[in-house]
């Protein structure tokens, strides 16, 4: 009867420990409204890619709200960093995903290395840590650039401090959007001519949401556009307008607007163009575009050709 008892009370203490180990399984998460995948991943201590894998989603941009999602379990709540050596000091106009491409990384690895809890929230002077590099990148001596993959041609052009335009002209490219891995490269001396005295260009104050378009240093068209929210900035600095289309398609996650009318191309899938679903200008509306009201759109795409320059900031 004592070994009956003794057998027993070894059986219930057995599955008394390895119960916690059984109920260690993966987690799951309720989407709420406002969510998205990156949030999620910094809440739960892993990655976009895992979160992705862990639940088959095609597209890591696309959830919805009540949608169920499987954490991965496993996962280290805290990844050791990436060796460190570098430091970049935020100026005026930059943002986590222009910084990224800068030095050739991820804005979740800049997120890491940093501890940052909300990456659409960084300061003028802030110091960011850069993991994996001890100085800023310097351009290579050669005047030459080879294609490799996944590059494209505004991340080659902010590797060295040119606009696409610039790569554009020097390389007599007909479409930037299509490069190719080991197609060579001529990297020019220089971001390219300055405008000529008198030249036109465009400017944009994202402060006040007012687009001017200018013959030299006299305005000659003002309007109120939309620029990017928060969550989906507008980028800043000088660039130069590469393709213009009288009509083109846009689409992405939440929105899908066919015929948009005169679209002008700036930098990567951002650009001026006119708007027909919505009127609010003068507030932040866009995916990162500028938004301009059709009859302004009409008027810039007429008066602005292929190469004139855009100077967008705060």
């Amino acid at each position: 009867m004592h070994k009956i008892f003794a057998f027993v009370m070894a059986l219930v203490l057995s599955l008394t420990l390895i119960a916690p180990a059984q109920a260690q399984g993966p987690q799951t998460h309720i989407v709420q409204r406002g969510e998205n995948l990156f949030r999620l991943a910094l809440r739960y201590g892993t990655t976009v890619d895992a979160l992705a894998a862990a639940n088959n989603l095609q597209d890591p941009r696309r959830i919805y709200a009540g949608q169920r999602l499987i954490i991965p379990s496993g996962q280290s709540p805290s990844q050791p960093p990436a060796p460190v050596s570098g430091v970049h000091v935020v100026q005026r106009g930059e943002n986590l995903f222009r910084i990224a491409l800068r030095y050739g990384l991820s804005v979740d690895a800049l997120v890491a290395a940093n501890g940052i809890v909300n990456a659409n929230r960084i300061y003028v002077g802030q110091r960011l840590t850069i993991p994996g590099r001890s100085t800023a990148p310097t351009p290579p001596s050669s005047q030459t650039y080879t294609v490799r993959r996944g590059d494209t041609l505004s991340a080659i052009a902010l590797r060295y401090g040119l606009s696409v335009w610039a790569l554009v002209q020097a390389n007599n490219l007909r479409n930037p959007s299509l490069i190719y891995p080991g197609q060579v490269l001529r990297i020019p001396n220089s971001a390219g001519p300055a405008p000529p005295s008198g030249g036109r260009w465009i400017d944009i104050d994202l402060g006040a949401q007012r687009l001017t378009a200018y013959q030299g240093s006299t305005p000659l068209r003002s309007t109120l556009v939309s620029t990017g929210l928060s969550r989906t900035p507008t980028p800043t600095g000088q660039f130069r307008i590469y393709v213009k289309y009288a009509s083109a398609g846009m689409s992405g996650p939440g929105y899908h607007y066919p015929n948009v009318p005169y679209v002008m191309y700036f930098y990567r899938g951002y650009g001026l163009h006119g708007t027909y679903w919505h009127n609010n200008f003068g507030h932040p509306m866009s995916h990162g575009c500028v938004n301009l009201p059709t009859p302004e759109a009409q008027w810039l795409y007429s008066w602005a050709s292929v190469g004139t320059l855009i100077k967008i900031h705060y």
